[in-house]
């Protein structure tokens, strides 16, 4: 049996390729121990492999308590990550503040020895000027200048702190990118991160014969990978969902589309573009850049759990604070007392008040009521907050980048997207809503279809010039191949471009086929951010369509290589046995679910599409 885990801030939802789901609450003290609860709950053994998403990584860097790190970077850039960027986090705000660096000044070791901007060496590195690190640092993250272009520095002063019996993390091995501040911080968080997550990790090597881990970029690696790179899992969980969400969509007739996952804790939204979710270069979590392949979600702290309360104004607020699974929202019967979003949804008869849940039992309208009378707010209120916030998200990705939504349709899931999803719809004119079977526990169900994948960035340091170009492609492409398969670097390989696509298929002597999607970072000569296009011809229609204009004739910068090779997942989308027959309805009505529960408002029908998925329209009348 193959099982999908995906452990969420309230409850840890399992998914078997035979169709079984088990919720169980989540255990933010010990995650692993509601892993291994859900995957019991199914009743069908160990799993033969288990695809995970885990939010570990995420909440060791939110809550700081992750390693002690030491630095060792080029002579004159140990403030690097404290001088950061020029841009201030809220321009007009004397008070905002920049997170606090994740090593101490005192940590941050200089070496001799530095690389040019086209790689050569200018001064040679004296092995004899390695520092010294201190006593009580968990992991050493190594940073050199340049260090994208040519990594035989970086590679040395590794080689001589691993002798001394130190964990080291090398730039060039985690975010072999230019712009000195984001790689560094990049690689300071990898090292930040790994002792707690590799425990983590190491500790689910028995619950199936194979683990395989969900990456930021929406594709699974490896157990050893993802514990020796933690920071490529800060969107781990949220991305399986995204997955999931574009393949019901274009399945159900709506390859454009915007994936809306409502949670616990949090809502997590992303654009899909021709059945393809957004993907995005870099990726800011608790105030650091994280400068890594992801899926272009944006998270809010909006979610079933969410604490609503007055503020000294008198405005009404919901979130970012949760109630989580302990002592979770009001009506569990937990111990909560504090009003959250799924409290408002009960008493406003959006949530059956017979409802029950995996370890909860039936939900208590009263004690949610009671605790909305207590904060002095009202269920609608709540409701009508939490869905301005959301509806914020959803521009984010959408207005805010040029995309129209009137020409998207809304995929919504987790355990209260489909509760609110019609009002965000209806808002925002969106076309339709999608409700993809299983949608409660849809992001396990994108873990378990989720392929098997290697992202490899490369640094090209022609700039302008793009001498070289396609052999240097091609090379990567094969490394990529490479890569997913386990394989040795030099094994032979062969190659079959198709320049329509920017794609390559890549087959090995032992018949094994890799599909591998190309593509390059892009600038106008001199701009200081780029586009991720398939090739150099593509990026001015890009650049028209998310900035408005494009300058015809100017040249054309390529500052980085990137490919993505793909191997088939452990189950193919649409595999999973059927749920229960799914009837049309007309609202106002309440479709219950076991894992989920839709809102169909006054003036909206629900009708089943292909896939099973049930297809919200409003009435035009």
């Amino acid at each position: 049996m193959r099982v999908g885990v995906d452990t969420g801030g309230t409850f840890t939802d399992v998914v078997g390729d035979d169709g079984r789901i088990a919720k169980v609450l989540s255990t933010p003290d010990q995650p692993g121990r509601a892993v291994r609860r859900g995957v019991e709950g199914l009743g069908a053994g160990s799993p033969q492999l288990m695809a995970h998403g885990t939010t570990v990584a995420t909440n060791v860097l939110l809550e700081r308590r992750g390693a002690t790190v030491a630095l060792v970077t080029t002579e004159g850039l140990a403030d690097v990550i404290e001088i950061a960027r020029q841009d201030r986090p809220s321009l007009y705000d004397i008070f905002a503040d920049r997170p606090e660096p994740l090593v101490a000044r005192e940590l941050r070791l200089e070496v001799g020895g530095r690389l040019g901007a086209d790689g050569a060496e200018v001064a040679p590195l004296g092995e004899s000027g390695i520092p010294e690190i201190p006593e009580g640092v968990d992991a050493v993250a190594v940073c050199l200048l340049h260090a994208d272009l040519d990594p035989s520095h970086e590679r040395r002063v590794a080689g001589v702190l691993a002798e001394r019996g130190h964990e080291v993390v090398c730039s060039h091995e985690v975010s072999p990118e230019f712009r000195e501040y984001e790689r560094s911080v990049t690689t300071v968080v990898d090292a930040y991160l790994r002792p707690a997550t590799r425990s983590y990790l190491q500790g689910l090597a028995e619950v199936a014969e194979w683990v395989l881990v969900m990456t930021s970029a929406g594709g699974l690696v490896a157990l050893d990978e993802a514990a020796d790179h933690p920071a490529s899992l800060l969107l781990s969980g949220p991305a399986g969902g995204v997955r999931a969400a574009a393949d019901a969509a274009a399945t159900a007739g709506f390859p454009d589309a915007v994936s809306f996952d409502m949670g616990g804790t949090s809502t997590d939204v992303c654009l899909i573009s021709g059945g393809a979710p957004a993907p995005a270069a870099e990726r800011r979590v608790a105030g650091f850049p994280v400068r890594l392949p992801a899926l272009d979600i944006h998270t809010i702290g909006a979610g079933g759990g969410s604490i609503a309360r007055i503020d000294p104004g008198g405005a009404l607020l919901v979130g970012p604070q949760s109630a989580g699974a302990a002592p979770g929202p009001a009506c569990y019967g937990l111990g909560g007392t504090e009003p959250t979003v799924t409290d408002a949804d009960l008493v406003a008869g959006r949530i059956p008040e017979d409802t029950e849940l995996p370890g909860i039992g039936r939900l208590d309208r009263e004690r949610a009521a009671a605790a909305l009378e207590r904060a002095g707010v009202a269920a609608e209120g709540v409701i009508a907050v939490v869905d301005a916030s959301m509806e914020q998200a959803i521009r984010a990705v959408t207005v805010e980048r040029g995309v129209d939504p009137r020409n998207l349709a809304l995929v919504a899931f987790g355990g209260a997207g489909p509760l609110h999803a019609c009002t965000l719809a209806a808002a925002l004119d969106m076309t339709a809503v999608i409700v993809p079977p299983r949608a409660g526990v849809l992001s396990a169900v994108g873990l378990l279809s989720a392929p098997p994948q290697a992202v490899l960035v490369r640094s090209w340091p022609g700039l302008g010039d793009r001498h070289g170009l396609p052999a240097a492609r091609l090379d990567l492409a094969r490394a990529a191949a490479r890569h997913v398969v386990g394989v040795e670097p030099d094994t032979p390989a062969k190659l079959l471009l198709n320049q329509t696509t920017a794609t390559a298929t890549v087959t090995f002597e032992d018949a094994t086929t890799v599909e591998v999607e190309l593509l390059l970072d892009c600038r106008y000569e001199g701009q200081g951010h780029e586009l991720t296009v398939p090739g150099v011809a593509a990026f001015e229609d890009e650049h028209r369509r998310r900035n408005g204009f494009a300058r015809p004739g100017a040249a054309v910068e390529v500052t980085a290589l990137r490919a993505a090779a793909r191997l088939p997942p452990p189950t193919e989308p649409g595999q999973l046995p059927p749920t229960g027959r799914r009837e049309p309805a007309r609202g106002p009505q309440v479709l219950a679910e076991p894992d989920c529960t839709v809102w169909v408002p006054d003036g909206w029908s629900a009708q089943v599409g292909k896939g099973g998925s049930w297809i919200l329209r409003r009435s035009r009348s």
